[in-house]
């Protein structure tokens, strides 16, 4: 038996996951664009997938309100203890014209509801990357991941200062390394798949339209 073998049936009977060896170090894969450089690359991808890229300010609350209402939403679904969700109660101009719906209970409790009656979903981000106009996105217990891959329609808040370059950019500077959680989403448009003859269809395996709210760094 090699010896890297048995190092790693070792581990598993420990119940350890550490590597044995460290990551090997290699030179950060980055283009020279500066933020609005990133943000332009990201749009142009994104919306070459049909996606949504807009920009907007502190007011986005409202700005996304006007979005689904032309859109025929009727509710939102979102997590009220992640970090945009106090914003959003505060900031809605109208819960009777869209009803706001708060992720509290477990998938087991709310499941007809989320896939038969939830128009559209709000999730933040932990970045995008510009190469390849993708949403990073960590699903936590505040936003699981079934908020971005059921209802119809999902909005992303996303900071302009946190799209990098490449993947490999947003892994070092994140830290990705040092520990990541048992699930993570890399998003670039809608869900869209095709059948034998190559026809494109979208919404077929998750949301129909995605649009990215993208918060400016000035």
């Amino acid at each position: 038996m090699s010896s890297a073998r048995a190092g790693i049936l070792a581990r598993l009977r420990a119940g350890g996951s550490e590597p044995s060896l460290p990551a090997p170090e290699l030179p950060i894969r980055r283009f020279d664009w500066d933020t609005d450089e990133r943000l332009r690359r990201f749009r142009e991808r994104v919306e070459a997938v049909r996606g949504e890229v807009h920009l907007v300010g502190d007011d986005w609350p409202g700005f996304l309100f006007g979005l689904l209402r032309k859109k025929g939403a009727a509710n939102l679904l979102y997590g009220p203890a992640a970090a945009h969700g106090a914003v959003l109660e505060a900031d809605w101009p109208d819960p009777a014209a869209v009803r706001l719906i708060p992720y509290l209970e477990p998938v087991e409790t709310c499941r007809d509801a989320l896939f038969a009656q939830t128009d559209a979903a709000l999730t933040g981000c932990r970045g995008a990357i510009a190469e390849t106009g993708s949403l990073v996105l960590w699903p936590t217990p505040q936003e699981p991941r079934l908020m971005s891959l059921v209802p119809a329609i999902h909005f992303v808040l996303l900071e302009a200062a946190a799209i990098r370059s490449s993947f490999h950019e947003l892994l070092v500077e994140q830290g990705w390394a040092k520990g990541m959680p048992t699930n993570a989403l890399l998003i670039s448009g809608p869900s869209k798949s095709a059948d034998i003859e190559q026809t494109l269809a979208y919404g077929v395996h998750g949301p129909k339209e995605l649009i990215v709210l993208v918060q400016s760094a000035n």
